[in-house]
């Protein structure tokens, strides 16, 4: 008995097709290139967007600390500048004043600690806090 489906219409190797040989097989569609990559570049635009914001916050942090660190030096030079009676310690609270001849002097006093007497001074500046570091910290 003949095959009476055409030679040219047939395989020896159906496994090889790229599209569906009998009933039975799986459905073979073919891939949406372009969705696929729609998607790959979806996924990447999100996830370097979200590296992107980290990066962001870390650059803001990093210029919050070196202001920080420029605001300490600023004060730390007014200090130097100023007369200071006494060896000031690490981790101690001292108190900058600016006198009537506008020269700046550092007492262990805070403002509202003269008593009667009063402040001696033309303008309290700061309260300040000498670091390990030698640099002087503003106290709120």
């Amino acid at each position: 008995m003949e095959n009476p489906i055409d030679k040219d219409k047939i395989t020896e190797t159906p496994g090889t097709l790229t599209y569906a040989h009998n009933v039975g097989s799986a459905i073979v569609k073919p891939i949406d290139k372009g969705r696929v990559k729609g998607r790959a570049v979806s996924a990447m635009h999100e996830q370097t967007s979200t590296q992107l914001a980290q990066i962001q916050r870390q650059v803001e942090l990093l210029a919050e600390q070196a202001r920080q660190i420029k605001a300490r030096i600023e004060v730390s030079e007014k200090i130097y500048a100023a007369e200071i009676g006494f060896e000031p310690l690490i981790g101690h609270i001292y108190h900058l004043y600016d006198r009537t001849d506008e020269s700046l002097i550092l007492a262990m006093v805070g403002p509202n600690e003269w008593g009667k007497s009063g402040m001696p001074y033309n303008n309290f500046i700061a309260t300040v806090k000498l670091l390990s570091d030698h640099t002087w910290e503003i106290q709120s």
